[in-house]
């Protein structure tokens, strides 16, 4: 049984920071999930708002559903009611719905809700990928749109108009015109969470739009700075998240993108640098060399993220 309705979810959601935690792999790239376990219990220790397990930065998209279902309980079971726990539904509508259901089962707080696979769709065909996933369980789902799946604010407002259960709008384009617009259309209908890569870097303005909230990656490996940042964002304390950008955000963004798939890459990497690995990444993703390993090293001692 979900520990929140969709009702209560929007609130809980929209209240603090969001995380994507790294799925942990043994070497030999195997499910790892005592140590996943062990890293879900020490996140939710923070007063994080939501985490999201299996998700972009989990690696999800190279899960198989059978393991996706192992995760989410895992991620339940770990954080015994102390945060929400999102589920991901992925891939084809039939496998999203699939993934939905299982959701529901294990315990989850709600889905996020990713683009379909691959093919491109028009609006109303991703307003019925939509309400077949919302229709699929009770939960409370966030859609996230982006790549191949990006809503408009009509199709927004229709998709919300079918489906009560939908309650969260995720932003990957970062398009200020479009989410203008969707905001001033649905309001407080939806809660808005910011959905770019290394969101830290979009938050203060995107905090002008309604987006309240978004999903750190870093708050994996670096807790406390991720929050430390996230309540300046909603201080609009310009000098202090100018200050933190420079310090450690910037230089990261750069580290992280010298190779495709390093989004995911880097913060597993963190997580060795502060003694906590989680294991390698799966391919087609690749780990980051040692030379970029020890750049990462000084960033994170930079600001005191290194124990000693």
């Amino acid at each position: 049984m979900a520990h929140l309705t969709p009702a209560e979810l929007p609130a809980a959601l929209g209240s603090g920071l969001l995380s994507f935690p790294v799925t942990h792999f043994t070497a030999e790239r195997e499910l790892d999930l005592a140590a996943y376990r062990e890293h879900l219990a020490w996140l939710s220790g923070y007063p994080v708002a939501g985490l999201f397990a299996a998700g972009g930065t989990g690696e999800g998209f190279s899960l198989t559903l059978e393991e996706t279902d192992r995760v989410v309980r895992a991620a339940v079971e770990a954080v015994d009611g102390s945060t929400p726990v999102l589920a991901p539904a992925t891939g084809s509508t039939a496998n999203a719905v699939a993934q939905a259901r299982a959701a529901e089962e294990a315990g989850a707080d709600g889905i996020l809700l990713m683009p379909p696979y691959l093919t491109e769709a028009s609006q109303d065909g991703l307003v019925d990928h939509v309400s077949a996933v919302c229709e699929a369980s009770s939960l409370g789902v966030v859609f996230y749109s982006r790549a191949n799946a990006v809503l408009r604010a009509d199709a927004v407002e229709k998709a919300c108009e079918r489906n009560p259960t939908l309650i969260g709008f995720k932003d990957g384009v970062g398009s200020i015109e479009e989410m203008t617009r969707t905001y001033a259309r649905m309001g407080d209908r939806l809660v808005y969470v910011g959905g770019l890569p290394t969101a830290e870097v979009f938050a203060l303005p995107l905090l002008q739009l309604g987006v309240t909230t978004y999903s750190s990656a870093i708050f994996n490996f670096v807790p406390e700075f991720a929050l430390s940042f996230y309540d300046a964002v909603r201080a609009q304390d310009q000098a202090a998240v100018y200050g933190m950008l420079n310090d450690f955000v910037i230089p990261y963004t750069q580290l992280r993108d010298r190779e495709r798939g390093y989004a995911v890459s880097i913060v597993k990497a963190g997580l060795q640098v502060i003694g906590r690995p989680a294991g390698p990444v799966r391919p087609p993703l690749t780990d980051l060399t040692e030379l970029e390993l020890t750049t990462l090293t000084d960033l994170v001692k930079r600001i005191g993220g290194v124990p000693a």
